[in-house]
């Protein structure tokens, strides 16, 4: 009898199949860690605007009610981002009379999460936020998933 050489095809299914159980395990993963990448861009666009929220708070030394339109506002000059100046992953990002900011990503490429950064000012004048989210939480950085 001849000696086998190379594979034989049930090998071959075999080695098919487990590409294929990776790849299925592999593929969700990755779509989740891309959503969650563009969604880290609506933070990072936000942190412009909580340094102008922060720095409005902390020259009134209390967080400033009233519209964004008025001089009475903890949003006085900060740059919002409305549909005619979204970028390709945030859709919009505003922010309300009392500072509170409010990120809304793609509703394609980023799955339409929305991020809201609401400050408080504490009695050591220094100005803490915290990042809430009514999104599924794969999809939001760590600190906005509490």
């Amino acid at each position: 009898m001849n000696a086998q050489k190379g594979f034989t095809l049930i090998e071959l299914m075999i080695v098919i199949a487990i590409i294929g159980i990776l790849a299925a395990i592999a593929i969700p993963a990755y779509t989740d860690y891309t959503v969650r990448a563009r969604v880290s861009e609506g933070l990072t666009t936000a942190s412009a605007m909580k340094a102008t929220v922060s720095e409005n708070i902390l020259s009134a030394g209390q967080i400033v009610t009233g519209t964004p339109s008025t001089a009475n506002s903890s949003c006085v000059g900060v740059q919002e981002i409305n549909a005619s100046s979204s970028t390709s992953n945030v859709a919009t990002a505003t922010c309300s009379g009392l500072g509170v900011i409010t990120v809304t990503m793609d509703s394609t490429k980023a799955k339409g999460v929305n991020l809201t950064l609401t400050p408080t000012y504490t009695t050591s004048n220094a100005v803490t936020w915290k990042c809430t989210t009514t999104s599924d939480k794969k999809y939001v950085p760590s600190e906005c998933r509490n």
